[in-house]
């Protein structure tokens, strides 16, 4: 038992050296002291540690920047105009059982004889919405074949709104093909639930209307805007692990002008300057990165109410007035603000979204111009020594 106990502490005597040893390494190529250390030892630890941690921090930024800008167009680009494209279809597609209704299911249906213009236009635009949101790259193979089936249900429904077109003049068949076609196009309203209670929606599993499988869809769309509006792990490491590389690498650079000016009496070394120019556009590329998170989290309100306020009595407003300002929950002001947040979320200024493919170059350029430098420095101070001209 007491061999045992000795072996454990042996062992971790051992690995506690071990780790110590690790550390002082690590530390002396981070920090080395320029006070009472040689010069050749200083520049080899500068050679090794500047350039190893100018890669390490230009490449967990580039990676980081990369995700949010990247997240930031996905947003703008696709998952926005999606949404708003849902959003306008589902509308639609109520005002369009709305004015087939007015068009058949009264008694003046046998005059009247036909549909209107409205219903032709709203439902040509649901089928053109549903269409763009098809080809936006915003949806997954699955929600792909989920949208096929209700284009394909759409065209169903179109189908058995000309049947009650064709048997206008009889009250029995027409109303019973416009109640049938007006199931396959959305539920019956639900009834009034309590008071801060909200109303359940189907699951996209359950989900079997034609509005029900578009309001799925834009609830899984919502929920991956919100993904993308949330600092993820891997873009707050990289920016942890870029932030403590930036760091050390301009206080090592600070202090490797300051030794070189005054061991070897170089009062500027324009190599070492010249590879700390990359530095000066980090800061103006993290505003640019963290703006841009900020949009894309402050579009997730006006997505809710894109997706859960607009209705067909509010588009039908906002249509009666044309030279008024339209409805606050209609689809064109909402995805007018979802449009300008997503644009106000960058620097003033040009777009320094076209840098993101340059910053490893970049990195990789301030490595190579660092290592170059102090390898000439070492080698010229080793050249000199060697022949005793200097101590």
């Amino acid at each position: 038992m007491r061999e045992t106990a000795d072996r454990i502490r042996r062992a971790v005597v051992a690995a506690g050296a071990v780790t110590d040893a690790v550390v002082r390494r690590v530390g002396r190529y981070l920090w080395p002291r320029s006070k009472g250390n040689r010069n050749r030892a200083y520049l080899r630890d500068r050679l090794i540690a500047l350039p190893l941690l100018g890669v390490v921090s230009f490449t967990a930024f580039a990676w980081g920047y990369a995700e949010l800008r990247g997240d930031s167009a996905y947003v703008r680009d696709q998952l926005a105009p999606a949404l708003a494209d849902l959003a306008d279809a589902k509308v639609s597609l109520r005002i369009a059982q709305e004015e087939a209704v007015k068009s058949l299911g009264t008694e003046q249906a046998v005059e009247l004889g036909g549909l209107s213009e409205r219903y032709r236009t709203r439902l040509s635009r649901a089928s053109q919405d549903l269409g763009q949101v098809a080809q936006s790259g915003a949806l997954t193979v699955s929600q792909r074949q989920e949208l096929q089936v209700v284009s394909g249900l759409l065209t169903d429904y179109s189908g058995w709104i000309s049947r009650a077109q064709a048997h206008v003049a009889n009250p029995v068949l027409r109303l019973a093909e416009l109640s049938y076609a007006q199931g396959m196009l959305y539920s019956p309203a639900p009834a009034a639930e309590p008071a801060g209670k909200p109303t359940a929606k189907p699951a996209a599993s359950q989900a079997t209307t034609v509005v029900d499988r578009i309001s799925a869809l834009e609830d899984q769309l919502r929920g991956r805007l919100t993904e993308r509006a949330a600092w993820g792990p891997r873009v707050l490491t990289a920016g942890a692990v870029s932030a403590v590389g930036f760091a050390l690498f301009g206080y090592g650079l600070w202090h490797t002008l300051g030794f070189l000016r005054r061991r070897f009496r170089i009062r500027l070394s324009l190599p070492l300057v010249v590879a700390a120019v990359p530095l000066v556009v980090i800061p103006f590329l993290t505003a640019d990165g963290i703006l841009a998170q900020r949009a894309q989290h402050a579009v997730q309100s006006t997505a809710r109410e894109l997706t859960d306020k607009t209705s067909a009595a509010k588009e039908t407003e906002t249509e009666n007035h044309p030279f008024q300002a339209p409805h606050r929950q209609s689809v064109a002001r909402l995805t007018g603000v979802i449009d300008r947040r997503l644009a106000a979320g960058r620097t003033p200024g040009p777009d320094l979204a076209w840098l993101t493919p340059f910053v490893f170059p970049a990195g990789l350029v301030t490595a190579a111009v660092t290592a170059g430098a102090l390898h000439g420095y070492r080698r010229e101070y080793l050249t000199v020594t060697r022949h005793g001209a200097a101590t």
